[in-house]
């Protein structure tokens, strides 16, 4: 008697698994059509909505008229909290820093000078704060009427990095949509209906293991992500130019983080599909867990444009460390060693949810 070959199940389950996916339109929109259109869309507008991130060195005299104008100006986001290496490095590459301000007083005419470093990576943003100053010293000198000295003075100087482009920022945002949705809606769709249909109680009375069931989903959900997680940078890349800074290297670790991302992500679909009775309560349970993340995981926007309250929440979720782990390994060159920190948060989710999930998820 030929002893039962539980892979061989395994297989049978993920390739039948796959073929479902494939037929589902909703799963293609998701996954694939989306995360095209908003990357159509938001490259070709350039993100031109995004505020100048301006950092300020730490030996800044903060009580000077010059900085409490720019402090209230709305299309400055000033940047306090990094170091002069962070604020140097980011500035260089014209990622989250256009512009980095030192202002100093003087014990002699005029009373202050900022020192102002642009970056030849943000020309456009530069260009837009260099006339903000402009208007910002004209005014401060006209003050009280035509004086013999001006009140301040600007020294100014530009740093040559490689241009960091609003599809750099992007993209990696558009495969975190995408495989939040694909392992939030698809697992809990399918595992909800497998269990209302009975399905699963079928495979019980098979030697098919019950973890079986479970592998062969993720196996399934897991291929189709990486073909299309695949396809979006390939698009990204050719026809957008999106930074791929080691070519090949650099996808394989996109691919892998995208696989690490997507496992967290099916966790919360398990919940879900454990929590809900019938399917129609699935897309408001799978939203109170996705929308968050799509609007404060920095997958549109950059989140340095919240208030530092909604900052404190965005840091907290797994989409946002998902997204800037892509953006380090695709622009910065950075290793699935450089990102551990990143790594980490996912990690720690990853035991939180699938935690969860074990005390809520129902086979039958």
């Amino acid at each position: 008697m030929t002893k039962y070959n539980n892979t061989k199940a395994t297989l049978a389950i993920a390739k039948a698994s796959f073929r479902s996916i494939i037929r589902s339109p909703s799963a293609v929109v998701f996954s694939l059509a989306f995360p095209l259109i908003f990357i159509v869309v938001f490259a070709n507008i350039g993100g031109s909505a995004v505020k100048v991130d301006v950092g300020v060195s730490k030996s800044c005299d903060t009580l000077n008229p010059v900085y409490q104008v720019l402090k209230n100006a709305k299309v400055v986001n000033l940047i306090t909290n990094q170091s002069e290496k962070d604020m140097a490095s980011n500035l260089s590459k014209g990622r989250d820093m256009d512009a980095v301000i030192n202002i100093q007083k003087n014990n002699r005419q005029p009373a202050y000078t900022l020192n102002v470093q642009y970056t030849s990576a943000s020309q456009q943003k530069d260009a837009i704060f260099k006339s903000l100053l402009n208007s910002v010293f004209y005014e401060i000198n006209s003050e009280g009427g035509k004086t013999p000295q001006p009140v301040a003075e600007i020294k100014e100087a530009t740093i040559h990095g490689r241009e960091y482009k609003y599809i750099d920022f992007l993209l990696p945002g558009m495969l975190g949509f995408s495989l939040l949705s694909s392992g939030v809606f698809g697992t809990a769709f399918v595992f909800l209906s497998l269990r209302l249909t009975l399905v699963i109680k079928r495979f019980f009375a098979t030697p098919v293991k019950k973890y079986s069931i479970v592998l062969g989903e993720a196996l399934a959900r897991l291929v189709f992500s990486w073909i299309g997680a695949l396809f979006i940078i390939l698009v990204g890349h050719y026809f957008f130019g999106f930074t791929l800074i080691h070519g090949v290297t650099t996808v394989i670790n996109m691919l892998i983080l995208s696989a690490l991302g997507l496992i967290v992500f099916m966790g919360f679909g398990f919940i879900i599909s454990g929590i809900a009775k019938n399917e129609s309560a699935v897309p408001p349970l799978s939203n109170i867990i996705t929308m968050p993340q799509f609007l404060l995981s920095g997958t549109f926007f950059a989140t340095t444009a919240f208030p530092n309250w909604l900052q404190w929440l965005s840091n907290i979720l797994p989409l946002t460390y998902l997204n800037k782990a892509m953006r380090d390994v695709a622009f910065e060159g950075a290793g699935l060693g450089d990102v551990t920190h990143d790594l980490l948060i996912i990690g720690i989710w990853f035991i939180i949810v699938y935690a969860v999930a074990v005390k809520t998820f129902k086979w039958e």
